[in-house]
């Protein structure tokens, strides 16, 4: 199988990824097999002493079979139907099978708003952080039951990567029904494995837009990829393969495919504000603002801002955009809400203070809360 990957054997606290069609069958329902040879290769990592974090897509898979669906479906409140009957069910499988190992999982059910709003990142972080310090082992998911549009949200491979970042991992690991990173589509005979991904730059040229095979999941490589970029572009390798070569891969093994990792790592939340999150509005700075924010790293003050774009709430992620090009350059959480932010633009704090009290002398987004793009 070629030299050991060191980067692998040294990895302490791992995250895992699998996904639905790795886990259940083709009609949908938990298949006992798939899912007791990934616990066996999982709890065996953990009894050695490795901290490992579970990211399990599965639950609308595994909700469809007990509901009498012959496919995924497509409405969402269907969806969210069959993820609250696979949920419990997946979980009750988990529980049993990591028993085996003499284990105990715990369950954490995540949506975009928990990994990005301060409060709910923190709250995240802590019961991670001590359910691995009970020696127990998280289970995570999207919480399909009751998100919107984050239940398209790359069928878990983006949140494991922000998972990963969030758990400070020092490896990703992503199980598929594709065994690896190829040249361009896998079924062609002339396409060659990638064993090793040295940099994002390596990835041009290289065909990804090979769709999954599996009718009850909704990723693919492309997904597999961005989930790559993102976990590597903050310090955590990356492995790629298929679920039946979990055991070599966590071992070691030259399989599937090695995403390196970059030389240093960004502040974790903003990271995760970078790319966990969807804009629900745009505010457009003038030349004044965009450099302020850009290169001076400051706080955005209504003075620069010239418009408002969307409905958002106080707390929401907005992009910054340049009012002269249209580009985003930056990702924030406002302070104001979009209705009263209008009658604020061009003028100063100490002006909106004394004509509306001190609670308005504050920054429309703090330097604290603002990633650049």
């Amino acid at each position: 199988m070629g030299r050991v990957r060191d980067v692998v054997t040294g990895a302490r606290r791992i995250v895992v990824k699998v996904g639905s069609s790795s886990l259940t069958t083709a009609e949908g329902g938990i298949d006992d097999k798939r899912v007791d040879a990934l616990v066996d290769v999982l709890g065996g990592l953990a009894t050695a002493g490795r901290e490992v974090v579970l990211v399990s897509s599965g639950a609308i898979a595994a909700g469809l079979a007990p509901l009498q669906l012959r496919r995924r479906p497509r409405d969402l409140a269907t969806q969210q139907a069959a993820a609250s009957v696979g949920q419990g069910l997946l979980m009750g499988r988990y529980t049993a099978g990591f028993g085996r190992h003499g284990l105990t999982v715990g369950q954490v059910l995540l949506t975009v708003d928990d990994v990005t709003r301060r409060a709910h990142y923190r709250n995240a972080y802590r019961t991670l952080r001590k359910l691995l310090d009970l020696g127990a082992l998280p289970i995570v998911n999207e919480n399909d039951t009751v998100a919107t549009e984050e239940i398209r949200f790359g069928d878990n491979d983006r949140l494991a990567a922000l998972v990963a970042a969030l758990a400070d991992a020092d490896l990703l690991v992503l199980l598929s029904d594709v065994d690896a990173l190829y040249t361009g589509n896998p079924s062609d005979p002339a396409s060659r494995r990638i064993s090793l991904v040295p940099s994002e730059t390596d990835l041009s040229g290289i065909d990804i837009a090979t769709p999954g095979r599996s009718g009850v999941g909704t990723g693919g490589m492309v997904t597999k990829v961005e989930a790559a970029r993102i976990a590597t572009g903050f310090g955590i390798p990356v492995v790629l393969t298929a679920a039946p070569l979990a055991g070599p891969a966590v071992a070691g093994a030259d399989v599937g495919t090695l995403f390196e990792a970059a030389s240093s790592r960004p502040a974790a939340r903003l990271f995760w504000l970078a790319h966990a999150t969807a804009p629900r509005g745009r505010l457009h700075l003038d030349a004044g603002a965009v450099a302020a924010v850009v290169t001076r790293r400051k706080s955005l003050l209504p003075a620069g801002i010239t418009a408002v774009d969307g409905s958002f709430a106080a707390g929401d992620p907005v992009d910054l955009v340049d009012a002269g090009s249209g580009t985003p350059v930056a990702r924030g959480l406002v302070n104001y809400d979009a209705v009263e932010l209008p009658a604020l633009l061009g003028r100063s704090t100490p002006e909106l203070a004394a004509a509306l009290g001190p609670g308005y002398e504050r920054e429309v987004v703090h330097r604290d809360d603002l990633v650049l793009l």
